[in-house]
């Protein structure tokens, strides 16, 4: 046993001087040329398996600091401190018990989140902070593997039903939460297959649907019912679905897409990302999508340098496009921390993810003007004009217009909470000043019974909030069907990130 594991006894921490002796390690993705041609996971064998041999000494850096701030980073409450301990002690499967107190579904969170935990790290003050979330996904795919992973049905159950509107992360974490808590919980989705964004949405080598199929099956096996295909808001109503059930959770997302009504936005070629992302979702599974928007041999334009942005770059670089330039209204971000956003915030920094490895042109300050069109209505060009701040405001730089070849242009602007025809104006739930649904501090809407969990309440957000929020609104769910709850509640309505 080493000198560090003989300490463990008397000290709260994984390995004394693990901050001192080792440097942050990231996993190492393959190589670019093998990747773009298919569409799985961009680490070989998946991100868990490559981190194997670099995690136990990445999970020894976490300093076990005596106000951990990560916590505050992350809304789950995840008990970060502890499970790097214990996977620094090989314990796993004590590891797994410890991330599943918090969060239902670490492998999507370890996949997809921009790690705001890591930001607020303490070690982050004056070196790089620690891999948490590299971490956090070891754990569950290696729980997975070894069977740690079991169905936890309830022991009994309490009569009550509830229907839950929309299977994106709100949507599953609150279903997951209230069927454990013995209730019968039935998760509505209008798509063809479970899943909202995680299924139709984000591509596969982000994350490959066998994460979220395998977890569907866990919830299924512990009562959850699943119902896809079925359209909430047309023949089933919303005051059907409230007669029908003793409580309504409303998580169907803020599926309302913002868009650029510039001069010429009714060409040919002109598409929100979320019309361009699932039909390739879809293709990239083997199905036949009839009148695919393809980017093949096509020069591409992405509006928008979110994460939106960057799911359309990858997907158009593996359908082979012919370029692809990805614009941002707003300047270039600074590549460390800014003063104005200290640690503990979340930082606006130059960030690279694996699709921009990939290939692609970003620009920066500039703004569309309008879209240019050939002679078969079809989007040809776009006219582009530099813009910079002029009293806090942007303002155009004159004599900076010109013109880039567009034959795809896709809109990853975001979105505007969410659609409010069908269900939203059947239930006649009060809206805040941004267009999404009013919940009291209980998740409870304007209507009686019916709670709202995720983006359709707090707008568009990050998968740990959309979770930390499904997880909080099953247990005020649980107290109004039972007069009281053992569920946790990580999250008020109100709750915001850390941010400047």
């Amino acid at each position: 046993m080493s000198e560090a594991k003989e300490w463990r006894g008397w000290l709260s921490m994984a390995d004394p001087k693990g901050f001192l002796k080792e440097g942050r390690q990231v996993a190492t993705r393959r190589p670019v040329d093998e990747r773009v041609k298919d569409w799985d996971e961009v680490y070989p064998d998946g991100i868990g398996r490559a981190l194997l041999p670099i995690i136990t000494p990445q999970a020894g850096r976490c300093m076990d600091c005596g106000i951990p701030f990560c916590h505050q980073g992350c809304p789950l409450g995840n008990i970060i401190p502890e499970w790097n301990d214990l996977v620094w002690r090989d314990d796993w499967e004590g590891a797994i018990e410890r991330l599943h107190a918090t969060n239902n579904f670490p492998e999507f969170t370890g996949r997809l989140c921009p790690a705001p935990c890591e930001t607020a790290c303490v070690l982050g003050i004056n070196q790089d902070p620690v891999t948490i979330k590299n971490v956090e996904v070891s754990i569950i795919d290696k729980a997975w593997e070894s069977g740690f992973v079991r169905p936890q049905p309830p022991e009994w159950l309490s009569g009550k039903t509830v229907a839950v509107v929309g299977s994106g992360p709100a949507g599953l974490a609150a279903a997951q939460q209230l069927t454990r808590a013995g209730h019968t919980v039935a998760v509505y989705e209008r798509a063809d297959k479970i899943g909202g964004l995680l299924r139709y949405g984000i591509p596969e080598f982000k994350m490959e649907k066998k994460h979220l199929d395998r977890r569907l099956d866990q919830m299924r096996r512990e009562g959850t019912v699943f119902r896809a295909g079925v359209e909430v808001g047309g023949e089933l109503t919303g005051d059907k679905l409230v007669d029908r059930y003793d409580a309504v959770v409303l998580a169907m997302g803020a599926t309302e897409p913002r868009d650029l009504p510039a001069t010429g936005r009714e060409l040919g070629g002109i598409h929100q990302a979320m019309e361009f992302l699932p039909q390739a979702n879809r293709s990239s599974l083997g199905e036949t999508v009839e009148g695919q928007i393809m980017a093949t041999d096509k020069d591409v334009v992405i509006i928008g340098g979110g994460d939106t942005g960057a799911d359309c770059l990858g997907t158009s670089i593996r359908q082979g496009a012919r370029s692809i330039t990805q614009l941002e209204i707003m300047p270039h971000p600074p590549e460390a921390r800014p003063s104005g956003q200290p640690w503990p915030t979340y930082p606006m920094t130059y960030r690279v993810s694996s699709a921009h490895e990939e290939g692609g042109e970003r620009v920066y300050s500039v703004s569309t003007k309008e879209f240019l069109g050939d002679d078969e209505g079809n989007v040809r060009a776009l006219k582009l004009v530099e813009v910079e701040f002029v009293d806090g405001k942007l303002t155009e730089v004159e004599g900076t217009e010109r013109e880039i070849p567009a034959q795809l242009v896709l809109f990853a602007m975001g979105f505007l909470g969410p659609e409010k025809p069908g269900l939203v104006e059947q239930l006649g739930v009060d809206l805040d000043e941004r267009g999404n649904v009013q919940r009291g501090s209980d998740y409870q809407s304007s209507r009686p019974g019916v709670f709202v969990a995720g983006d359709a309440g707090r707008g568009q957000s990050l998968i740990v909030w959309a979770i930390a929020e499904g997880r909080a609104a099953a247990s005020y769910v649980d107290a109004f069907l039972t007069g009281d709850t053992a569920l946790p509640a990580p999250v008020k309505p109100t709750d915001r990130p850390l941010v400047v």
